[in-house]
This record gives structure tokens, sequence and C-alpha cells, in this order.
């Protein structure tokens, strides 16, 4: 979603410290170089090639992946044949649903009117190749075909930003909370081996959506180990123990970022204590990225 404005909001100081927490750790690592990653949207840290990146525009893009690296080089950007982007807003790295090999999973779940019967989830294997520095000319490169899952919420249309994969394979999605309270949604993995699913609600997150905060949810993330989940807004971290019976429990207060991005929205774990951060840009400038610990 673009929210160039929201900056504006954000020239406050830091919430009572008895509420929020400051990070242990802030390193802007490097900025996004590639020409047409304007809108950093979601990221996923790769397995099979390490120090890769992939992310992806959201709406206003092919259906296209881009792999950089925390200084942000571009390293070439994927077609994916089988996709469409209407509104991508965020990615994951998990096992593929039939193959002992990884993949990724895009959320094309945006919908800014909250209007969408249907969203997609689409999976496509992770390329094999080592993605290399690509010319300014060069044209995309292919991946697999992609699968795509088309997804019914049970209670309405929702604005969506934030997915993770678990451990399972099931899939969880965390609505942004722009026209109300903010819902946690379940695909199950057996879903996945069809071409719709109606997701199930698991519960209502105790995050309070607030614009003046910039407290909407934008992306979520589980660590390699399952044990916890990150879940970010524009300005904060909340960071969760998962517990083995679905639910989350807070791990102490959410982590304050302020105004450290022009618009957070992409979050993954680099390992099980270390994030990385991505952002939209703005006002044509490159996004950021930041390596942070809480």
């Amino acid at each position: 979603m673009r929210l160039t404005t929201i900056v504006a909001f954000l020239g406050l100081a830091q919430p009572a410290l008895a509420q929020q927490r400051t990070p242990s750790l802030v390193e802007r690592t490097g900025t996004l170089r590639s020409p047409p990653l304007s809108e950093s949207s979601g990221v996923a840290v790769s397995r099979r090639h390490p120090g890769v990146l992939w992310t992806h525009n959201d709406s206003g893009d092919g259906p296209m992946l881009y792999a950089t690296n925390l200084a942000g080089d571009d390293l070439g950007r994927y077609l994916v044949p089988g996709a469409t982007n209407y509104d991508w807003e965020d990615i994951a790295l998990a096992r593929c649903p039939e193959q002992p090999r990884d993949c990724l999973y895009v959320a094309d779940t945006g919908d800014n009117n909250e209007r969408r019967r249907n969203v997609t989830l689409y999976v496509v294997p992770e390329p094999g190749a080592r993605p290399q520095p690509a010319d300014d000319d060069e044209p995309a490169r292919v991946t697999a075909r992609a699968r795509a899952v088309r997804v019914r919420y049970p209670d309405g249309a929702h604005d969506v930003e934030a997915m993770w994969v678990e451990p399972d394979g099931s899939v969880q999605l965390v609505s942004k909370g722009t026209y109300g309270p903010i819902f946690r949604y379940l695909v199950p993995r057996a879903a996945l081996d069809h071409d719709t699913a109606t997701a199930e609600r698991l519960d209502r997150l105790p995050v309070v959506p607030q614009r003046a905060l910039g407290r909407w949810v934008t992306g979520a993330a589980i660590s390699a180990n399952g044990e916890r989940v990150v879940i970010r807004t524009y300005t904060e971290l909340f960071s969760f123990r998962r517990e083995k019976d679905w639910r989350l429990t807070a791990d102490g207060p959410p982590c304050w970022l302020g105004t450290l991005e022009p618009q957070g929205e992409g979050v993954a774990f680099l390992d099980d204590s270390t994030l990385v951060l991505t952002s939209e840009g703005v006002l044509g400038r490159p996004g950021p990225i930041h390596r942070v610990r809480c």
C-alpha cells in the first residue's frame, strides 16, 4: 500500500518507555539499488544461497521477484510465470508443499478498499542457480511456474500485508487493521494442494491499530526454529513466542522504530535474534535496508 504521507504523522517523540523498548542493534546495511524496485513490500532470506534476499514491489509492477543482499546490490529480477501482481504484499521462504526443496510464497493479498472476494497465494520453487549481479539492460530471468491458490476469508474481505509459513507448511495471514481490529487467519497445509481454500480465523491479536503511531500491520516473519514470530507495523516490531497450539504469547513490549524508515514493510529473520527490514522508497529515492535486533 502506498502511504508516503505516513512520515508526516511520525514527527513525534518516542512513546513512554514503560510501553516500548528500543532496539539493541540498528545498522543501515544498504540501499535497494535495482531501478524498478521502488516499493519493496516484503523480504525473505534464502537458505540455499547464503546472503541472498528476495523481495518484490507491491501493486503497479508485473509478477516479478528481485534478488538482492544486505548491501542492496541488484542481483537480478525474475519473472514468475503463472502469476499476476494485483497487490503483492509479503513473501516468505519455506519448504515446498510437495518437494524436498525451498519455495517462495508470495501473498497477493493487498486490498486497500477491502473489496476483493478472493486473494491469492503463489508458491514458486526458489531458483536453483545462485543470483548474480545484473546489468541494467539485462532481461528478466524466469522462475519455474507458480502454483496459485485462491483464498477467501470466512468473514468478508480484509486488507492483508503480513504472512508467514509455519513449520508444518500451513500459512498464516494477518490483517492490516486499517478499518478495524487486527485478526490472524490460517490456511492449512492440505489446502495448498487445491486451487481454492477458505482461511480459518484464529484470533484477534493484541496489537491496537493507531494511525498517529503508524500502527498498521505491514509484515511478519517466523524464526527458522519456529519459536518466535515478529509482526511489524510502520514504526514498531511486536515479538511473540509461538506456542504449539497456534497461540502467540507476547515476548516483551514492542520495539520502537520511529522514523527509521520512510515506509517500512518488509521483515525477515537473518538468525534467531536478528532481523532484516526493508522499506519502500519515497520521493524517487530507493528504500533502505536495516539490520535490527530487539
